[in-house]
């Protein structure tokens, strides 16, 4: 996708805080943290969300979810961290590109879903 944020990352056209890359993967650091270790990571290829994952994708979904705990620990992630796939708009998918967020370095992350009355 040529005007995709994390697209153009991947092909150099914008600068990133790279904590990881091979021929599939790219994990970088959130621009905007929500905690001290907050970081995204992408597939190189363009899918648009979670939402448009086909059985083709098995081992691409696999291989991000093998390296997310490898790296949260590299990044100083010892006792958790939290996960997010935001999917769509109402999921609240900002960028639409499939990418993980990967948060922690707190004692206790805030709970995600307050109940509403």
């Amino acid at each position: 996708m040529d005007n995709c944020i994390f697209c153009k990352i991947v092909r150099k056209e914008l600068p990133c805080n790279k904590i990881y890359e091979d021929e599939d993967l790219m994990a970088f650091n959130d621009i905007h943290p929500a905690a001290p270790v907050h970081f995204l990571l992408i597939p190189k290829l363009h899918i648009d969300s979670l939402a448009e994952i086909q059985d083709h994708h098995q081992n691409l979904l696999g291989k991000m979810l093998l390296l997310a705990p490898r790296l949260a620990k590299e990044q100083g992630c010892d006792d958790g961290f939290r996960t997010i796939i935001n999917t769509g708009h109402v999921g609240g998918q900002e960028v639409l590109h499939l990418h993980f967020h990967v948060i922690g370095g707190r004692k206790r992350l805030p709970g995600m879903i307050h109940h509403q009355g």
